[in-house]
């Protein structure tokens, strides 16, 4: 028993080796998006709409729905700044709250998809066998289908509320988490810490928790970041589509789509709205790519030598 435990001591020490000899200290991760001007832009809209997100309600001028008559259509100006709809309601408002929603959709779908996404990878990678030919085949019967279309489906079956559309977005990007935890869990189950684990006798939950799991975080993060974006893009069009979010609860995509009829009229009732969702999709591809050059050695180490 206590061979067995020190053993086991002994991989999670060669484990801690390895996570710290792939994972790249903090500091140069951000040092290495300080020096990419197109990750760095990312990660400044990124924050300039998280800010929005949380804090937005409480600076809005009026109500998100509150309806000004007298005010109908009207263009950007100083009572306006972003003009209103064609209710009168005041755009920049409704966009604050808009915002809210959109990161709310994007952070819990994907948490949902990566939750399971990581699970399921984990186990497959592992695993092998007829265990991962069974997964990867139900994943790839929901990654057949076009997303935007797939998640129409599940809205419409599990019914129309924003909670439902969470649900549908997080269900069609599931796959792409497991694709990736499973590719990387692969090559990670034939690392020497890991057939060690093995070897001592280590429970398969603590060898994927403790020994796999923190050395596949890197193409995680960097996945994560770049499906944020696709949700976000999603969320946007299920509320064009007249799904998710309902009237008159303000969305993004909800909110070009009210306008699409006053286009010539009132065009900025489409414009601000649809530049908000492209500067944040923007801003989450830039940052993507920007943690993908970070936190992958070969294209580190590649900028480092091209630096000297």
């Amino acid at each position: 028993m206590a061979e067995a435990t020190a053993l086991a001591n002994v991989t999670d020490t060669l484990a801690d080796q390895a996570i710290l000899a792939r994972a790249p200290s903090r500091p140069s991760i951000l040092a290495s998006i300080r020096h990419q001007p197109l990750a760095l832009t990312g990660l400044i809209i990124i924050v300039v709409f998280t800010i929005v997100a949380i804090f937005g309600r409480y600076v809005a001028p009026h109500g998100p729905t509150q309806q000004f008559s007298k005010h109908i259509l009207e263009s950007p100006g100083s009572a306006y700044p972003l003009g209103t709809d064609e209710f009168g309601r005041d755009i920049l408002t409704r966009m604050l709250y808009g915002s809210r929603v959109s990161f709310e959709v994007g952070f819990i779908s994907i948490a949902l998809a990566g939750g399971v996404g990581v699970v399921i990878g984990l186990i497959a990678g592992y695993l092998g066998g007829w265990v991962d030919n069974i997964l990867v085949l139900l994943m790839d019967v929901i990654w057949a289908f076009p997303a935007v279309l797939l998640a129409i489906v599940f809205v419409t079956t599990l019914g129309n509320n924003l909670t439902n559309a969470m649900i549908a977005i997080a269900i069609v990007y599931m796959p792409t988490f497991m694709r990736v935890v499973r590719g990387s869990t692969l090559a990670v189950r034939q690392t020497t810490y890991v057939e060690a684990a093995v070897a001592t006798g280590v429970s398969t939950p603590r060898i994927l928790a403790r020994h796999v799991f923190p050395n596949i975080t890197a193409p995680l993060i960097v996945h994560a970041s770049l499906n944020f974006a696709a949700a976000v893009l999603a969320e946007a069009s299920l509320s064009f589509l007249g799904l998710g979010n309902k009237p008159p609860a303000p969305s993004w995509g909800s909110m070009v789509s009210s306008s699409y009829g006053y286009l010539q009229q009132a065009p900025w009732a489409a414009i601000f709205p649809g530049c908000a969702i492209a500067l944040v999709v923007l801003g989450f591809n830039l940052l993507g790519d920007g943690l993908r050059d970070a936190l992958d050695p070969r294209l580190r180490n590649a900028a480092a030598r091209a630096e000297k």
